[in-house]
């Protein structure tokens, strides 16, 4: 039976020859995590059922969405989860220093790697599938039994293809092509399915590029986005220290809905305009409407990594930010804000009027270091751009890529880069 990569590995994971979009499977799992905001809801469902763990080495906590801790709240989020931790020997305990944004650290990590098979109780789960892996939010209830046996039950998704030709025009990015899929599909064009992305063009796409896609397949409805491995993908995994991993290929007939062909030569800065990722806009045309802005934040899990800073820099060099406009940079990890350090990024950002945040999720999710107030705008490298998720419900969030968010920052409102 011709599969999808999705399917092979979920088939793989359930100890089956092959499956088919819809069968409901018992899947091995390579791994459970959460967060300090779902972490807690996990381990009050874990207490109440008197579960038992079965393998501490496949539950992971990362501490990040309101860390450094905010207000007393977070403090007893985190340390509810640091002691349930210690209780049951899980090692895979991230927080302070030796944390950061959790879709970018684990992989960086090497904890997540090509074949796995992971859940986390986090929509943006879905990042892993950038190392040819399956994996997928789920909810915390989900969440507490995937942490006791190691085990979770999947419906098969069916799945779109996504054949990518070609190389994008200088300064265009993955962030750009995932704005532009989801204008064309709708943020419900992929709902529970598998967006699996092949074709020459991956070979164009940084693994950062591939992370940013990965990572906002969720937005447009998505199970779970993954790439085809290829060298870059091995070449990323060895450098984290991973020894032992599985490929896995789509059959050359496999049952996608469609497959959908992208010349990435044709893919275009975009904007994404308030309140859903799918409302994209050519950043030429967002130029021209003359969008005004009060904060730039250039971070997240989706585009706070090393290459996404160099963009910045690399646009912010030698000027000054918009006079009154707050921008504020956010490097994913300890390890990326120290290359950023050692750089000297941090210096180009600071010297251009910039905040220089520690690693956390803050402001994406409307949680802390940057929280907007009634009527304010911001275009941010973030995922998500819902009615009020970066503070109150009158403002605003404009997605966009770091390098777009960078040539805004110089103006104060939205700016198409100039190639």
């Amino acid at each position: 039976m011709a599969q999808t990569m999705t399917q092979k590995i979920l088939a793989h994971k359930a100890g089956l020859d092959s499956v088919k979009a819809g069968d409901l499977v018992l899947i091995n799992l390579d791994l459970a995590m959460a967060n300090d905001v779902t972490g807690p809801v996990a381990v009050n469902v874990f207490e109440k059922g008197n579960l038992t763990i079965s393998d501490p080495d496949k539950v992971c906590f990362v501490l990040d969405h309101f860390t450094p801790t905010k207000d007393i709240k977070s403090a007893q989020n985190c340390k509810q989860v640091r002691e349930f931790s210690e209780k049951h020997g899980i090692k895979k305990f991230f927080e302070g220093g030796c944390a950061g944004v959790e879709h970018a650290l684990l992989p960086e990590l090497g904890i997540v790697k090509a074949g796995d098979a992971v859940i986390g109780a986090d929509s943006h789960t879905c990042t892993y599938g950038a190392l040819n892996a399956f994996s997928t939010g789920v909810g915390s209830t989900d969440m507490a039994i995937g942490m006791s046996k190691a085990k979770a039950w999947m419906k098969v998704p069916s799945a779109i293809g996504f054949n990518l030709k070609g190389n994008f025009k200088k300064g265009v990015s993955g962030k750009d092509l995932i704005l532009y899929i989801i204008a064309k599909i709708g943020v419900d064009g992929a709902l529970y399915k598998s967006m699996e992305f092949f074709g020459d063009g991956v070979g164009a796409l940084t693994m950062d590029d591939r992370f940013t896609i990965a990572n906002m397949a969720i937005e447009a409805g998505g199970k779970n986005g993954i790439f085809v491995a290829d060298e870059k993908t091995i070449a990323y995994m060895e450098e984290a220290g991973v020894k032992e991993y599985t490929t896995y290929e789509p059959d050359s007939d496999a049952p996608y809905e469609y497959v959908m062909d992208i010349e990435l030569s044709e893919v275009p800065y975009m904007v994404a305009f308030p309140h859903l990722p799918s409302n994209g806009k050519t950043a030429e045309e967002a130029e021209s409407l003359k969008v005004k802005l009060d904060q730039v934040v250039i971070g997240s899990c989706t585009n706070g990594r090393i290459t996404d800073l160099r963009i910045a820099a690399e646009v912010l060099k030698g000027k000054k930010v918009k006079e009154n406009l707050r921008v504020i940079i956010i490097p994913a990890t300890p390890k990326i804000y120290k290359e950023a350090l050692n750089e000297g990024l941090l210096n180009i950002f600071m010297d251009a009027g910039c905040i220089v945040s520690p690693p956390t999720c803050g402001p994406c999710l409307g949680g802390h270091m940057g929280i907007l107030a009634d009527g304010e705008r911001a275009i941010a490298t973030t995922n998500r751009n819902f009615v009020g998720r970066m503070g109150h419900v009158d403002s605003e969030v404009y997605l966009a890529s770091p390098r777009v968010a960078a040539e805004s920052a110089l103006t104060g409102y939205i700016t198409a880069p100039k190639n």
